[in-house]
């Protein structure tokens, strides 16, 4: 084993924000993506005063479109419009739902192994300026109409050789997993509507005041697809949106469309020193998995257990879980596969269906809020996790 392979450093959170959640079509969507990351970027150097922001060994970032105004690069765009060192470099990775997450495992594999010392990792996404996209016609030429497809989110432009069972749109998949635990429409109402309670709760009580960096320009206090007040009755009105007869997932009951950007400030103990600052939180271990495409909502369960054995941690042992609301039934079936869970730990400041998925951005989002968390509560373990489509799951163990 060589002495590079038995020196791994430990990783620590330094500082974490991240823009309010903005919906499709609403406050942020003036803003084009690469601004958003540059905007999330340069608060994070500005919050940390002694650093050198020359000293940023990469700039991580994840975005899950790249097909508009994020394209080149997002993240060495970020480091250019933020006003960094052109010294600073920057590369952009793509895990669909779980992108921003992956930026922040990838940036701190590079600490780890010695080949950075301190990096920033994060994500962005601007669903509501996701353009239409016009493949090249398989001939030249051609005299009739060619299809235009919406790179918002989902599926497009598919191969025929994939197996149709795979292809089958996002919320159908969250009726698939409906389908298999029993979760009926009462539980998934029920669900959405906790997850808007406790983030109404949270912004109340300030518990997003330390991580929250509204854009400049922008008039937007917090994140702009929470509802007060929502009832079962009213939710119970909503039509299904995937299966007109039977289903059960709703857009109440669903995560919305949504705009935003999240940064975190990574280290080592030497770049910690160089910070002036105090870590939130230490990276403790990470795990990837993957199952059967349209089970994709499930993906977070063999990811979180591998992570948690990792770490040689269990899910009793956590303060807090963050677990990405792509959809109630999605949770709620996560949820069926951990009795040992307290739920009571799982997005306690509200989850996705109020919060909002702006999809490369919210892995980032999700880890973020776990370290300040940890600060918040003086220690303890912490996992940020995501379900990812074409059936992915990713999970992140924090500890203080």
């Amino acid at each position: 084993m060589s002495d590079r392979t038995r020196n791994v450093r430990d990783v620590w959170i330094v500082d974490a924000v991240r823009t309010p959640i903005g919906k499709y079509g609403g406050a942020l969507s003036g803003l084009r993506p690469d601004d958003l990351a540059a905007g999330v970027l340069r608060a994070l150097v500005d919050r940390t005063p002694d650093l050198d922001p020359s000293r940023i060994d990469d700039v991580v970032y994840g975005n899950a479109n790249g097909a508009g105004e994020e394209n080149r690069n997002v993240a060495r765009m970020a480091v250019l419009l933020a006003g960094l060192p052109v010294s600073v470099p920057g590369v952009t990775v793509n895990r669909l739902c779980a992108s921003g997450l992956e930026a922040v495992i990838q940036a701190a594999r590079a600490i780890a192994l010695g080949d950075a010392s301190i990096a920033v990792a994060g994500g962005v996404e601007s669903m509501s300026r996701a353009p239409w996209v016009l493949p090249k016609p398989h001939r030249a030429f051609p005299a009739g109409h060619q299809e235009m497809f919406s790179t918002t989110i989902g599926w497009r432009m598919v191969n025929r050789r994939m197996s149709p069972e795979w292809t089958v749109p996002l919320g159908e998949g969250a009726e698939l997993i409906a389908d298999r635990h029993g979760i009926d429409r009462a539980a998934q109402d029920a669900f959405a509507l906790g997850s808007h309670e406790r983030a109404v709760r949270a912004w109340r009580d300030g518990a997003h005041d330390a991580e929250v960096v509204t854009p400049d320009g922008v008039d937007l206090a917090r994140d702009e697809t929470i509802r007060e007040g929502g009832t079962a009755e009213g939710m119970a009105k909503l039509k299904p949106a995937f299966r007109p007869e039977g289903g059960t997932v709703t857009a109440g009951n669903s995560s919305p469309l949504n705009d935003g950007a999240a940064a975190l400030l990574l280290a080592d103990e030497e770049g910690v020193r160089a910070t002036g600052r105090e870590p939130l939180a230490r990276i403790s271990a990470s795990a990837v998995s993957a199952l059967e495409p349209q089970l994709f909502g499930l993906g977070p369960v063999e990811a979180v257990d591998r992570a948690l054995g990792r770490a040689g941690r269990g899910l009793g042992d956590l303060t807090v879980m963050e677990l990405n609301e792509a959809f109630a039934a999605q949770a709620l079936g996560c949820l069926a596969h951990w009795p040992d869970l307290d739920p009571a730990r799982v997005n306690p400041r509200g989850g996705a269906i109020a919060i909002g998925h702006p999809l490369g951005a919210s892995g980032a989002r999700l880890a973020g809020t776990v370290a300040h968390q940890l600060a918040a509560a003086g220690g303890g373990t912490g996992v940020a996790t995501l379900c990812i489509g074409v059936g992915q799951g990713l999970a992140l163990v924090l500890e203080r």
